[in-house]
């Protein structure tokens, strides 16, 4: 057993590798989104505002890893017709079938869907999510494949018309359709924003900003919501807790415009904290943010029923001039906070760098790591509105690798930066606890296989296990062992031909072991 000081010290170390463009062109892309497949997390899916800046033409980004972000491929443009209606503002998921799912704005009021059931080489005519005005949606799927909603995605949006309250509708077929729009609040200010994410039980959690009534609608509080029967009946909180955004133009970043809109994301991991749901803002000027912009999280360990006060994030020194802004989060599989940000502290106050801050224990401490290896100049994109540069980035995983994604224009052109952020390979979920020293998955054998092959695998102490065989499109195909397992070495056999109604195609497949909060995936090849 490890000493309770050296996994601590080890689990505060990640290390970021070379950026990279996913997706390198001459077209903007802005505004950035990333998810992960419930099932089989070497699948993510990327997207963005895309723009022509020499035809003016707007639509949104398709971009996509199946080897866990090492490869990337896509389109600038979603090709769901009618491709001269889009306009941008995408959100995305991927549901319990594998089918990605993109809901975006188009060129009348509106909020309108596509889906893809080949990892977005063709893309669904679009359906009508809502014909209101609304502002950018966000979109979340239950990834809980023992939820009673799993697979279920769910949209959320502002109306722009009195009182501005957040509305939310839910796909249970993959966008085919969707469910009658319902308002969520009936805010005494004008609602902002609507960040969602899924609890480990399916509880559905919103988050938005009540905004002060005049331009530039400054962030005065965080409204939160959940629902624990699918978006039946919803708790409101209007006013979770007080916030002093910074909604408005950072002149000395080339007159950008800004938000500190709250972003949302709760512990799903096997730990002591899993339930728990963090909402993470941009403030100055209210404790414990200094009087420059900071990162500060709230966090609530009773399912938000109640919230901590104010954890300054950035760990830089208060009041020292520096900014940071637009954070995101993601709470990674071992029960890791992840806050991703633009942070200047290590350049000059007209540039920005990329800073990760990571918690290991529920945000009582942080570790902050600057990712970029490189900075470079904000500037406004001409054509999409005053400063705009976009208003969000976002960071997901993939095993134990955070996968950010940012924009940036340092090659001349905004565009999707990425790099790899290694995590150490010991459990966050108990810092006293280190993962088995032989919790391994080793190579299948006979690989390629027909129709039957073994998987084998290693474990050190006695643990719940999974192991679950997909397809190239993230679909579980089998689920060989969920049991409750000694220490010892395992083998499992997997016959393509002992799976009753599935006819297997020739081709690859994964296999995943998960145990503890951590899985390990490998693949393999049928050949008929």
């Amino acid at each position: 057993m490890l000493n309770a000081e050296i996994v601590q010290k080890e689990t505060l170390t990640v290390q970021a590798g070379p950026n990279f463009r996913i997706f390198p062109s001459d077209v903007t892309q802005t505004e950035t989104f990333i998810t992960r497949h419930p099932l089989n997390h070497q699948i993510l899916f990327v997207s963005a505002n895309t723009l022509n800046l020499s035809n003016g033409f707007i639509s949104e980004g398709i971009y996509l890893s199946t080897n866990g972000g090492t490869d990337w491929f896509g389109s600038d443009i979603c090709s769901g017709e009618p491709v001269a209606f889009h306009r941008g503002d995408p959100g995305i998921a991927i549901d319990d079938e594998g089918r990605l799912i993109l809901i975006r704005l188009g060129f009348s009021p509106g909020l309108y869907s596509h889906f893809s059931t080949d990892n977005g080489a063709t893309w669904s005519l679009q359906e009508t999510v809502v014909e209101n005005d609304q502002d950018r949606a966000t979109l979340v799927a239950d990834p809980n494949p023992d939820s009673d909603y799993f697979g279920r995605a769910y949209a959320f949006w502002v109306r722009f018309a009195q009182p501005f309250p957040v509305f939310f509708a839910y796909t249970d077929d993959g966008a085919t359709t969707w469910s009658t729009p319902q308002q969520i609040n009936n805010p005494l200010q004008r609602s902002l924003g609507g960040e969602t994410a899924v609890g480990p039980d399916g509880s559905v959690h919103v988050t938005w900003a009540g905004v002060i009534s005049t331009s530039p609608f400054t962030e005065d509080y965080a409204g939160y919501a959940r629902s624990t029967d699918g978006g039946t009946n919803w708790s409101v909180q209007e006013n979770a807790f007080d916030t002093n955004g910074i909604a408005g133009i950072f002149s000395e970043k080339g007159g950008i415009r800004v938000n500190g809109l709250p972003r949302i994301d709760v512990d799903k991991s096997d730990g002591p904290r899993r339930g728990w749901v963090y909402i993470v803002t941009t403030e100055s000027g209210l404790a414990p943010a200094g009087n420059d912009p900071d990162i500060i999280l709230h966090r609530s360990t009773n399912g938000g029923e109640s919230w901590s006060g104010g954890i300054r994030v950035n760990q830089d020194a208060l009041n020292n001039g520096k900014t940071q802004y637009f954070p995101a989060i993601h709470v990674d599989d071992m029960g890791g906070v992840n806050i991703l940000y633009y942070d200047d502290r290590t350049t000059s106050n007209d540039s920005t760098g990329v800073f990760l801050s990571r918690s290991l224990d529920g945000g009582d401490s942080w570790s902050d790591t600057e990712i970029s290896d490189h900075h470079f100049k904000p500037v406004p994109i001409g054509g999409l509105g005053q400063g705009y540069q976009g208003d969000n980035i976002s960071l997901t995983s993939s095993g134990n690798t955070l996968w950010p994604v940012w924009m940036d224009n340092a090659s001349g052109v905004y565009q999707i930066w990425s790099c790899p952020i290694t995590l150490p390979a010991v459990s966050l979920s108990d810092p006293i606890q280190e993962i088995p020293a032989r919790f391994q998955l080793l190579d299948n054998y006979p690989n390629p296989f027909n129709p039957a092959t073994n998987i084998r695998y290693s474990l050190s102490t006695r643990m719940p296990v999974k192991l679950e065989v997909f397809d190239l499109y993230g679909k579980r195909i089998a689920l060989l062992v969920d049991a409750v397992q000694n220490a010892g070495d395992y083998t499992v056999n997997f016959s393509s031909s002992a799976l009753p109604g599935k006819e297997l195609a020739s081709g690859k497949y994964f296999y995943r072991l998960s145990a503890k909060g951590v899985s390990q995936t490998k693949s393999m090849l049928l050949l008929k």
